[in-house]
């Protein structure tokens, strides 16, 4: 079939951001600092993405317990959300309505344009540039044609639509699975505190799991006996695809009420839990990974590397949830995880420029989970400080870029020096 029809060019600015998640907003704001005029479209009702919409309950790590590496805008967002937890605290539970209200301020004041359920469609390009992007709403489809383009969309997607090179899961097309994140209460403040997957082998002996799942990353919790649930894995289901993605939504609220009996049966305290929510957001790990001028690797990591266009600096772990149910695969992840690919205190690796800048396009950044990394490296990335820091560069590198329309022209030293403005954390330049 062959569509074609007129559009309206609703928007024009000098820089688009695609997706509202931790990286877009660090991205958007970043960039409205440095006098640019942004614009930011935003599918779903909320900024925030998964740590919103998707109910991921917790914050990752912003410190390598030395050093306060998603500094700048990320630490500023923290600072004003959950509040009763020590900043330097490893994981930090989110508070979902406070979180995204928070949001709305810093985006609201950085002055930048922004519509919710509005959805990027497809991609014009000429040559090696977007010339603009086709974007949905309920007022009908639309254009908005900008200078430079940043893809926070944590799949790639404006990358991709635009026919940009990526990368999809392992040598098999395999990415880590998927969970539908949740809040309950009800949970007892005398709750028993031992490893959430104790009784899995008793459990799947009894037949309370329809799959044996050892990995259970388990509850966040606040001090008003309200916990945030991440555990249930979606096996097999592909994250660019509508119907995989349909299936995924069912499976783990099948999978909910699953982990429900489990907790309640053989965890004391959870014995009332309640079930309050589940996410409307699928909780995805891992989609298209954009090829980039430099990817970063897993070798860097190990390396503790150092750039000369770095623009920040991280720490998480390689966290690769299992790609199947086998107790091997279990076992070699919690090895990486804990041992094999873990730092110690004040240890952390760099993060390039060129890491950013997608290979396909001259005009275009992306910052968040679909940046240029390999796989493992990804697994690491991918959380919301890691996006908070990468989007505040791409944000900051966009402006820088503007005038020319080439992200390739851009000034490091300045970009660097800008940044630090901005408070980010950059012990080596």
């Amino acid at each position: 079939m062959k569509y074609s029809k007129n559009l309206n060019k609703k928007y024009e600015c000098d820089v688009f951001v695609a997706g509202g998640g931790a990286a877009g907003v660090a991205a958007a704001v970043a960039c409205a600092r440095q006098g640019k005029s942004v614009f930011l479209a935003e599918s779903q009702g909320c900024f925030g993405g998964l740590g919103t919409a998707g109910m991921v309950p917790a914050f990752a790590p912003f410190d390598d317990g030395v050093n306060c590496l998603a500094a700048g805008i990320g630490m500023e967002i923290r600072k004003n959300v959950s509040k009763d937890v020590p900043l330097n605290s490893y994981w930090t539970t989110i508070n979902v309505e406070e979180l995204k209200r928070e949001y709305d301020r810093i985006i609201r004041e950085a002055g930048v344009k922004f519509s919710f359920f509005t959805t990027l469609y497809d991609v014009i390009t000429d040559g090696d540039k977007i010339d603009y992007v086709v974007l949905g709403s309920k007022s009908g489809l639309f254009a908005l044609k900008a200078k430079v383009y940043i893809d926070c969309t944590g799949d790639g997607d404006l990358c991709a639509f635009g026919g940009g090179e990526f990368e999809l899961g392992d040598e098999n097309g395999i990415v880590m699975p998927q969970t539908l994140c949740s809040i309950w209460d009800n949970i007892s403040p005398d709750r028993e505190r031992a490893a959430y997957n104790r009784n899995v082998e008793e459990a799947f002996a009894e037949g309370i799991f329809s799959k044996e799942d050892r990995h259970v990353p388990g509850f966040f919790h606040t001090n008003h006996g309200v916990a945030g649930g991440n555990f249930g894995h979606t096996f097999d289901k592909n994250p660019i695809d509508e119907v995989s993605l349909t299936e995924a939504m069912l499976e783990g609220r099948q999978l909910i009420t699953e982990y429900e009996k489990y907790f309640k049966k053989y965890f004391k305290g959870y014995e009332n839990m309640r079930l309050i929510a589940t996410a409307n957001l699928l909780g995805v790990r891992e989609s298209r990974r954009i090829t980039c001028d430099y990817t970063l690797n897993v070798n860097d990591f190990l390396n503790r590397s150092v750039f000369e266009d770095e623009i920040g600096r991280y720490c998480y772990p390689v966290d690769i949830h299992v790609k199947n149910t086998d107790k091997a695969e279990f076992e070699k992840f919690w090895k990486e995880y804990t041992k094999d690919l873990h730092y110690a205190k004040g240890e952390s690796y760099g993060i390039p420029l060129r890491s950013l800048i997608p290979v396909s396009f001259s005009n275009v950044l992306v910052a968040g989970r679909c940046m240029g990394t390999d796989q493992k490296m990804q697994a690491s990335i991918r959380v919301m400080p890691g996006c908070f820091i990468t989007g505040q560069a791409a944000g900051v590198a966009a402006a820088l870029a503007v005038d020319t329309s080439d992200t390739r022209k851009i000034d490091v030293k300045e970009l660097q020096k800008s940044l630090k403005k901005l408070g980010a954390y950059l012990p080596n330049s």
